[in-house]
């Protein structure tokens, strides 16, 4: 009994420092426990439905529909904490997707990332790793750059999500792997993800 009792401990304290330690709400407003995905490697992003970065919904769906079947998942979450870029209700958001870009990988009820009331998992995400500064090949990153350091000069130095379309690579374990910040490739992303799922 006692030998049942530590082994019982010793899997709870295993699972807090996992993702399957947190219940989120899915689209329709029912609680799915991370635990669902144990053995999974998961893709975790924060979405938006109006931002520049938004056509990266067809590459995560095509890296989707490559990997899905050796045990891939992403879990998208809608944000609407950066430029209201994300309006709407989550059915909207969900049908926009459907329709524009053919998403078939989950899709939960929009979240808050940061502040306050960032969803628990959220925090734990932040808290646990860091800002990886943004890729200069794209773009869009000088432009977030200056906004970023208009509105805090020491923005880098703290692990806040900085934009839409961060994304957190979990491995089969439920730990952190790694953080990718929007502007990061895909094609560097789907590398890391073939790794994990070996």
């Amino acid at each position: 009994m006692l030998t049942h009792g530590i082994a019982e401990t010793k899997e709870t304290h295993m699972e807090t420092n996992t993702v399957y330690q947190f219940t989120v709400k899915g689209r329709k407003g029912e609680d799915v426990s991370l635990s669902d995905y144990k053995g999974k490697v998961l893709l975790i992003v924060n979405t938006a439905t109006r931002c520049g970065f938004t056509p990266q919904y067809e590459g995560l769906e095509w890296m989707y529909a490559q990997h899905k079947d050796k045990g891939f998942e992403i879990l998208d979450f809608p944000c609407n904490q950066f430029g209201q870029q994300a309006p709407g209700t989550d059915d909207e958001i969900h049908t926009f997707c459907v329709v524009h870009y053919n998403t078939a990988f989950p899709r939960f009820a929009k979240v808050d990332v940061n502040d306050d009331n960032a969803a628990p998992l959220f925090k734990f995400l932040t808290a646990n790793t860091k800002f990886e500064g943004f890729s200069h090949d794209d773009k869009i990153a000088p432009l977030l750059e200056k906004m970023l350091s208009d509105a805090d000069p020491d923005y880098a130095k703290k692990p806040s999500i900085k934009w839409n379309f961060t994304k957190f690579l979990i491995g089969r374990d439920g730990r952190i792997i790694r953080r990718f910040e929007p502007t990061a490739p895909l094609s560097a992303i789907e590398t890391e993800v073939e790794k994990a799922l070996k």
